[in-house]
């Protein structure tokens, strides 16, 4: 009895179908990790290289197969995907290092600043109690009163001690009291003075010689600078006066007494840290 010939099915062989399955899954591996973008560059890289390498044993596969979307075009195309994936790590590591550096210099440049501040801080200190004991040894605390901050020690003389309502004339009794503040300056102001007329909110009246706050708080710096440079030894050059007039207020300019706090002189020491000394 003759031997039945084998049935040949029809279709590729099934190790080309596995193959082929193979070759969808790694595509599928490859487009999971590049959805992740927070790989380590370096180190996908070798990876990648490395399946590129293994895929590299197929030689003649593409021969052999027939170029196929996904068969014969299959190891080629992964290799471009690992260059691809590769390059965008690199690029999303490079923006993450930016990034980075910049949070780091951010924070460096914070830290300095804040450093400054404190040491600028500890100067004007320093130098306000030196300042107040010699107000305290001149016996004119009651007439000057200190504050300080970190660029500048702040000595204020109240208008009615100095001037006459609407005047800029320094009055006889406030020459005592500018003279100490004066040998105060030339004890302790190495750097840069600024003396600072302020005024309320009352408009001027009577059509005297200054006609608005403006001019009459610059005149009045202006008197007490002149004074300082005809009697101490400071250096003109480092003493700066300004009118503020109305726009710079300590107090409630609706009362009687806060009026009378705004009507004041401002004398800045500035401190040896500070940017204006």
């Amino acid at each position: 009895m003759a031997k039945k010939p084998e049935e040949i099915k029809p279709g590729l062989p099934a190790w080309q179908g596995t193959f082929g399955d193979l070759m969808n899954l790694l595509l599928c591996f490859f487009v999971l990790l590049f959805s992740m973008a927070t790989m380590d560059a370096a180190k996908f890289e070798e990876v990648a290289a490395s399946f590129s390498s293994a895929f590299g044993i197929f030689n003649g596969g593409e021969l052999a197969l027939g170029k196929g979307a996904l068969i014969g075009d299959g190891v080629s195309q992964l290799t471009e995907l690992s260059s691809y994936i590769t390059s965008m790590g690199l690029a999303q590591s490079g923006e993450d290092a930016d990034e980075e550096e910049d949070a780091v210099g951010e924070k460096e440049e914070k830290e300095l600043k804040e450093a400054l501040e404190e040491k600028q801080l500890e100067a004007s200190q320093e130098l306000a109690e030196k300042i107040q004991e010699a107000i305290e040894e001149g016996d004119i605390e009651k007439e000057v009163t200190l504050n300080y901050t970190s660029q500048y020690v702040e000595l204020t003389i109240q208008g009615s001690i100095l001037f006459n309502s609407g005047k800029v004339d320094l009055k006889e009794d406030a020459i005592p009291v500018i003279d100490k503040v004066g040998q105060i300056l030339e004890a302790y102001a190495g750097g840069t003075v600024e003396i600072e007329g302020h005024t309320d909110n009352v408009p001027m009246s009577g059509g005297g010689k200054y006609s608005n706050n403006d001019e009459l708080s610059s005149g009045r710096a202006l008197s007490v600078f002149n004074y300082l440079v005809e009697n101490t030894n400071l250096d003109p050059a480092k003493l700066l006066h300004t009118g503020r007039g109305e726009y710079d207020p300590i107090a409630d300019n609706s009362t009687d007494e806060g009026r009378a706090r705004n009507r004041r002189v401002e004398i800045k020491i500035y401190n040896q840290l500070s940017a204006n000394y």
